[in-house]
């Protein structure tokens, strides 16, 4: 696990290099948001982002986010967490519950899902879809050819303050640049605002391309634990 100096310097590092990658693309800075995404760390070492200033976190998986997060809203009430994971429909009522946004928003049945769920909640997270631009089998997001009718959808049934943006993940094997341009063009045909994408290794190109929201792990928490550490004490 990182200590929490090493955290908090590394925010700074990746503070800079936005700021300095959104002043290369003409852009403000506070155009572009930094999601700190806690995977599989321990709620000590999102404890160490927050206390360097960081409030906004992306978790893939639920179960995970629930066990780390409600608690800490007490003491940093200004905290946003953002499930960036596929999400199964069974896991739809717990979003709900405690994202501030979902990041995942991919097919039909997510969307009966979270509508159910928002009505059982009594609150409804805002929502980016996610686009499979690289058309991969094995990855989440809706397929390139069907991403218009799905956004075009998703507008009509949640409208436009729920439906904030896009959010993709580029083939790892590939450019992802020709992916990012994609996504923003999308995006700003729809009318949309909140452009998804960039991590660790290519945050400076997707910035480039008009990311708004940029999804950082390893560069600000070290090398990702294999199981989930949730606890306060990392065990």
């Amino acid at each position: 696990m990182s200590t929490s100096s090493s955290i908090a310097q590394a925010l700074t590092g990746i503070r800079t290099r936005i700021e300095a990658s959104a002043r290369a693309a003409g852009r403000p800075a506070s155009g572009v948001d930094l999601v700190a995404v806690s995977k599989f760390h321990p709620q000590a070492s999102v404890i160490a982002a927050l206390e360097a200033g960081q409030r906004l976190f992306g978790e893939n998986r639920v179960q995970e986010a629930a066990a780390k997060f409600p608690d800490l809203r007490t003491r940093w009430p200004d905290l946003r967490l953002h499930i960036i994971g596929g999400l199964q429909t069974n896991k739809a009522l717990e979003a709900v519950r405690i994202a501030d946004m979902i990041e995942s928003l991919d097919r039909p049945a997510l969307s009966d899902a979270l509508a159910r769920a928002a009505d059982r909640a009594g609150r409804l997270p805002g929502l980016l879809v996610q686009v499979n631009t690289g058309d991969e089998g094995q990855k989440s997001g809706v397929r390139l050819e069907d991403a218009d009718a799905f956004i075009n959808a998703s507008l009509e049934r949640f409208g436009p303050a729920v439906v904030r943006g896009l959010m993709c993940i580029p083939p790892h094997d590939r450019d992802p640049t020709p992916h990012f341009r994609t996504l923003a063009t999308m995006a700003h045909r729809h009318g949309l605002d909140v452009v998804s994408m960039g991590m660790s290794a290519d945050f400076e190109r997707a910035i480039a391309c008009g990311a708004t929201l940029v999804r950082v792990g390893s560069a600000i928490f070290g090398a990702r634990p294999a199981t989930p550490q949730t606890a306060p004490n990392g065990t």
